[in-house]
């Protein structure tokens, strides 16, 4: 898929609109998914895809195609949900000591936006509660545990998209677990 896109860029880039509708095709559910997912918001999400791709079209010559497209347009996206939170709220600060828990295991009980009849009924309250605390955490770790564990990708994909060490992204993970675990410890 990489060579697809990287060619579909290129192609972009000399004008070809047609290649750039096949990148928006490509792309527009993904990264609606992971705004709204930040975000928590329809039409945040949806300003948010729309941006990523004019920010997108503006900038095709500055995409270096020996990297992945992919990861790329996901770093515009995730930075301008960043913006958006920082907006929103302060920024939380959760530097202090931490201790060495495993964390949590539940990441695949939260709950997708694409629900059914039937999946309504298998949500449970502990899906409603893991999903309120991914929602609660500061955007700095939500920003992390969202494309590690929702979008399932690696750390190292994680820190490309981010532009941050595979280090750096790590203890984030970390923290970002550890504060889903003392948020959740009271109330499951």
């Amino acid at each position: 898929m990489n060579v697809l896109e990287n060619r579909l860029a290129r192609l972009a880039l000399k004008g070809d609109r047609q290649a750039f509708e096949e990148l928006v095709d490509l792309y527009q559910g993904k990264l609606y998914h992971m705004a709204y997912r930040m975000l928590s918001s329809r039409q945040e999400a949806e300003d948010v895809v729309q941006e990523t791709f004019l920010r997108v079209y503006k900038n095709l010559e500055r995409f270096d195609d020996t990297q992945k497209f992919s990861t790329w347009i996901y770093r515009i996206a995730t930075n301008l949900c960043i913006d958006r939170l920082r907006k929103r709220r302060p920024t939380y600060s959760l530097d202090a000591e931490s201790n060495d828990y495993e964390g949590l295991d539940g990441y695949s009980m939260i709950p997708s936006d694409d629900r059914t009849p039937e999946s309504e009924l298998i949500l449970t309250d502990t899906q409603r509660i893991i999903q309120e605390a991914m929602e609660s955490l500061p955007p700095k770790y939500k920003t992390v545990m969202m494309l590690r564990y929702l979008h399932d990708l690696s750390l190292q994909e994680v820190g490309d998209i981010l532009g941050m060490p595979v280090t750096t992204i790590k203890t984030r993970v970390h923290r970002g677990r550890e504060f889903l675990r003392k948020k959740l410890e009271h109330r499951l």
